[in-house]
């Protein structure tokens, strides 16, 4: 039988623990050439709304210990302005509804396990690998972490910081009061922790041992000059940016890795994000990388360290209480979704969830 696992059931099973340990291991595998995957591929179509545009994004891997995976997502993407914060949206057929999936398989035998929302994984993969990042970079006394943002991804990271290191205390900035003000009272009461709501985002920079920006924005919203000696920073939104202040002071640049070029192809590898192909090329569209921009890929290659480099031995990483470093996943989403997806349907399975529908539907006698 084929697994239909929906987020209330990922959420069920699903830890920050489980998360980060699900992706050190393939990454690892990655490294040992246990494991492949590839870039994440957008494809873009103008709609009739000259303000929106059609993207469909899916990124894929697998591993020699059975799974393999293909993320797939379908949106509508847009952008608003609120004063000076630029946001990216989206909705798959209106607002409030969104399309992610992941298909996940057997590389034993090619069966078809689940097909699997991706919404409660999806924000669990991205702070694991915040967590990942500070695990490895942070000062091991790192206690105060300083937030841009009060969503969900700002949750999850709190979960994952959490779960690597002796937290104390939170400060916190996003632009609706209300919305901080919930954040910080949940944050305080889940972790016993002291929260601070800041009134301004340059507040949050104060004995920051860990700086999150963790935000919607389509843009960089990071003041690199305000991060103090010795901090750790995790940048999502801002198309995966930080500002260019961060990445001049950036000590150290922990970016985790890069997708392997395809056999006999080695002038096709790529450092890139994920890649598009647009219809309509030359008009205007939104998405990850905003509309002209091309993705980026490694962005200080003189400070760039990878995991590899330091789970041989080679570097330690973070070499002096005083650097300011920096983490980033780099384009390795593919390996993602099947580690922690394989994990969620063995979870799913051992307690009985999930909606089991018959295999034979997805297969066929024609030969493909």
């Amino acid at each position: 039988m084929t697994l239909i696992i929906n987020n209330d059931d990922v959420a069920k099973v699903l830890t920050m623990e489980d998360t980060i340990a699900a992706l050190e291991e393939s990454y690892r595998n990655l490294f040992l050439g246990e494991a492949v995957c590839r870039p994440r591929i957008d494809i873009r179509i103008p709609t009739s709304n000259p303000e929106r545009n059609y993207q469909f994004g899916s990124m894929e891997g697998g591993s020699t210990g059975g799974y393999f995976a293909v993320r797939m997502k379908s949106d509508i993407i847009y952008e608003e302005r609120n004063g000076d914060v630029v946001t990216q949206e989206k909705y798959c057929t209106k607002p409030g509804l969104f399309c992610g999936l992941i298909f996940l398989t057997s590389i034993e035998n090619g069966e078809p396990l689940a097909f699997i929302n991706d919404g409660f994984l999806q924000h669990m993969r991205v702070a694991g690998d915040g967590g990942i990042g500070v695990k490895y970079m942070a000062r091991k006394d790192a206690k105060v972490v300083g937030m841009l943002g009060s969503g969900g991804m700002a949750r999850d990271h709190m979960a994952s910081f959490m779960a690597v290191r002796n937290i104390e205390k939170l400060q916190v900035f996003s632009p609706t009061k209300a919305n901080r003000e919930a954040f910080a009272s949940e944050m305080a009461a889940k972790y016993n922790i002291e929260v601070q709501v800041c009134d301004r985002p340059e507040e949050i920079y104060k004995g920051a041992d860990i700086v999150a920006a963790l935000t919607d924005s389509a843009v960089p919203v990071l003041n690199g000059a305000l991060i103090e000696q010795g901090a750790h920073v995790v940048n999502i939104g801002g198309s995966g940016v930080p500002d260019a202040e961060t990445i001049r002071r950036a000590d150290v640049y922990l970016r985790f890795g890069d997708t392997p070029a395809p056999v006999g192809r080695p002038e096709l590898a790529l450092d890139d994000e994920y890649i598009a192909w647009e219809a309509r090329p030359a008009s205007r569209k939104f998405g990850d990388g905003r509309w002209g921009k091309k993705a980026h890929g490694v962005l200080a290659p003189e400070k760039r360290i990878t995991l590899a480099d330091i789970w041989s031995g080679k570097t330690p990483g973070r070499t002096s209480p005083e650097q300011i470093t920096w983490s980033e996943r780099g384009n390795l989403q593919g390996a993602q979704f099947y580690a922690v997806a394989g994990r969620v349907y063995e979870l799913v399975k051992a307690k009985g969830l999930g909606y089991e529908i018959p295999t034979e539907m997805f297969l066929q006698t024609i030969r493909n």
